[in-house]
């Protein structure tokens, strides 16, 4: 069984760029994931964004289980401890506009560092959305204009190749004992930002457009009520609606 890769953006520095750049086309072809080592993003400050998120989680925990004990009693809670929805779930938007002094109970500390850490986050993402046109041979920033709307690209703590680049169906596994964390940062389109296949790919594959053209807060009220299937019933449904559609041209910065 073949591991999944796992690129070291050091090595896009020195005699080892051009394998490593295939080792990027590959994993987006044919995997649709990838993991970054040597990224930039300080080890040390992860570590501290990670004690962060954990301590706010535990103190969020830790309200809400006082809360129901002085609503229900403790020997009510204690009966239902097991069947508890222990999630606790927020989110965070860097771009195009900030949240995050908006959302209660952070701590002034947490803020800061999470600000900080979408500053960097954001870099990074724009660095490989580079990487990806270098491989795909469009012109450097084309996906970053292609994201942007008119008011910048949907930044918070999620389609342009023509089926070329590949999005894997993932899920989560649950764990019976502890408990799981994630941080998830999402590059998304921004809401007016109209998506279609990029021109130069599909004369040069000298295929049609497998994916409509669509506007990506219009697919991503689909995606709302599609999220668990699979992707192909929502291009699908924009097919249809594709010829009705009063689309213009990708809005740049």
């Amino acid at each position: 069984m073949a591991t999944f890769p796992v690129i070291n953006m050091e090595k896009l520095n020195g005699e080892e760029r051009a394998s490593t750049m295939e080792m990027i086309n590959d994993a987006c072809e044919n995997w649709g994931f990838f993991e970054l080592v040597n990224h930039g993003i300080d080890p040390e400050f992860m570590d501290t964004v990670e004690k962060l998120t954990k301590e706010h989680y535990r103190k969020s925990m830790e309200q809400r289980f006082k809360e129901m004990v002085a609503s229900k009693g403790l020997e009510a809670v204690q009966s239902e401890i097991d069947d508890l929805d222990w999630e606790s779930t927020f989110f965070l938007r860097h771009l195009p506009v900030s949240n995050i002094s908006e959302v209660p109970d952070l701590e002034d500390e947490y803020r800061k560092v999470m600000k900080e850490f979408a500053a960097q986050l954001e870099i990074l993402a724009e660095q490989l959305l580079d990487l990806l046109c270098e491989n795909l041979g469009l012109e450097k920033g084309y996906l970053k204009k292609a994201f942007y709307g008119s008011k910048g690209p949907n930044f918070g703590t999620k389609v342009i190749t023509n089926g070329k680049y590949k999005s894997v169906l993932h899920r989560v596994i649950a764990q019976t004992d502890g408990n799981r964390m994630s941080l998830a940062s999402f590059y998304n389109p921004g809401s007016d930002a109209v998506i279609y296949p990029a021109p130069t790919l599909v004369e040069k594959e000298e295929e049609k457009d497998l994916y409509p053209k669509f506007v990506f807060d219009d697919y991503m009220k689909l995606y709302a009520g599609l999220k668990f299937q699979a992707k192909e019933p929502r291009f699908e449904a924009f097919k249809n609606i594709e010829n009705t559609a009063n689309l213009g041209p990708i809005v740049t910065a």
